[in-house]
């Protein structure tokens, strides 16, 4: 492991992110969270638990590893104190977490603004979260967020009382609920107090680090077709899940950056609107949506599921910088008979594998096929790939022919230690 390596999602989220990171961390002292917020979802399953986040890196599973929620981050507070609670009551410390005093708030006023713009999207519905992340990223861009330093200064008060008094405005223009500015405020001293020793000055914690030679470990939230920039706009997320957020939202420099892992499933799924060239909205689906139990950790709604689309990970890999893949649900794709994995896309009666985020490009595009035999059988036993039944090396060596990138880690079933790694 390098100085500072990094876990990302290269398609739409649910990748199994949370595997890989807690495999990496356990050789990590620090593991961050750079971007998004509560919107994002991940499940590790240890010792025959499940475990959910939305906000607490991976990383606190290892009691050596400091866990650290980074500046590019939108926290609410409640959410982050009620995983913070789970975890202690299963007898998991949280003593090692560290909170970004530059990480932004999420307030009620966001999430009130989050349903309210969703509503008047009519038809035209992005399928967020309903969690106010938007909302939030929009006041630190207008500059009047609150961060996590002003939530336990003395201008806390002064400063939320402008803001509601100001979203109160919009609110009762549209006819849509108001904020309690007392009860706001009440509670959200009580989670200043919570959270008091957590909130520390995280980019000298973590440069200080590097140079005594400790080991990072960034943790990527969502994937590369939901970043802001660079996925199908505007069906996306608020921030930059990609290679880039991680130094915004960390504050590590371009040049600390080592190696960068790419995580993927055999198949694809997508939660939310948006293009999806891939996606069987039929039988094929649904048994890939019931195989993988693909329903999401934050919203429980059912994601839709397709093949693997080698054009977009290419540019997935592109844009990153990717040095290795993590392949997750190897064993889910082999209990189908046949599998499929697109290698170009059809586009107005040509065929190309070059990538575009342009919707209007995707919703005109079919995807081009490469068939391979499926039935692999229980693989969770396989130490190394070549314990992998042949039909499953066929597999994973083409992918890594067409993006040129190599498969590091193979997930071959649910359990924490369900993984070939290369």
């Amino acid at each position: 492991m390098s100085k500072v390596d990094v876990v990302l999602g290269t398609f739409y989220g649910d990748e199994g992110k949370g595997k890989i990171i807690d495999y990496l961390s356990s050789n990590a002292d620090i593991a961050v969270r750079c971007t998004g917020g509560s919107n994002a979802g991940h499940s590790i399953e240890v010792d025959g638990k499940k475990f959910a986040f939305h906000l607490i890196p991976s990383g606190i599973f290892n009691k050596s590893t400091i866990a650290v929620i980074g500046n590019g981050l939108v926290v609410d507070p409640k959410v982050l104190i009620e995983e913070m609670n789970s975890l202690v009551e299963n007898g998991i410390s949280v003593e090692n977490l560290r909170i970004s005093e530059k990480a932004h708030i999420v307030l009620p006023y966001h999430i009130e603004m989050d349903k309210l713009l969703e509503e008047n999207r009519g038809n035209s519905k992005i399928g967020t979260t309903a969690r106010g992340i938007g909302p939030a990223y929009c006041d630190k861009y207008e500059r009047c967020g609150i961060r996590a330093e002003d939530l336990i200064s003395d201008r806390f008060e002064e400063i939320l009382t402008t803001n509601i008094n100001n979203k109160n405005k919009i609110f009762e223009m549209y006819g849509h609920k108001t904020i309690d500015l007392k009860q706001t405020l009440a509670d959200y001293k009580k989670y200043a107090e919570i959270l008091r020793p957590y909130i520390t000055d995280t980019i000298t914690l973590l440069h200080n680090a590097l140079e005594s030679g400790k080991k990072i470990l960034c943790e990527g939230a969502q994937a590369s077709l939901l970043d802001i920039d660079f996925g199908s706009y505007p069906f996306v997320t608020s921030s930059n899940p990609s290679i880039g957020g991680i130094c915004t939202g960390s504050g590590l420099g371009a040049k600390d950056i080592g190696e960068v892992y790419g995580v993927l499933k055999a198949y694809s799924s997508r939660v939310g609107s948006g293009p999806y060239v891939t996606e069987q909205n039929n039988e094929i689906g649904d048994t890939i949506r019931e195989l993988g139990h693909e329903y999401g950790t934050t919203t429980k709604r059912p994601r839709r599921c397709g093949w693997l689309d080698l054009v977009a990970l290419k540019y997935a890999v592109r844009l990153n910088g990717i040095t290795g893949l993590a392949v997750n649900h190897v064993d889910t794709i082999g209990k189908l008979d046949k599998i499929k994995l697109c290698v170009a896309y059809n586009h107005n009666g040509e065929n190309t594998t070059n990538f575009s985020t342009n919707v209007d490009f995707l919703n005109n595009c079919t995807a081009v096929y490469e068939e391979f035999d499926g039935n692999f059988g229980d693989i969770s036993n396989c130490k190394t790939r070549k314990d992998l039944p042949e039909n499953a090396q066929k597999y994973l060596s083409r992918i890594e022919e067409f993006v040129g990138v190599p498969v590091k880690f193979i997930g071959t079933g649910a359990a924490r230690d369900a993984m070939i790694v290369e």
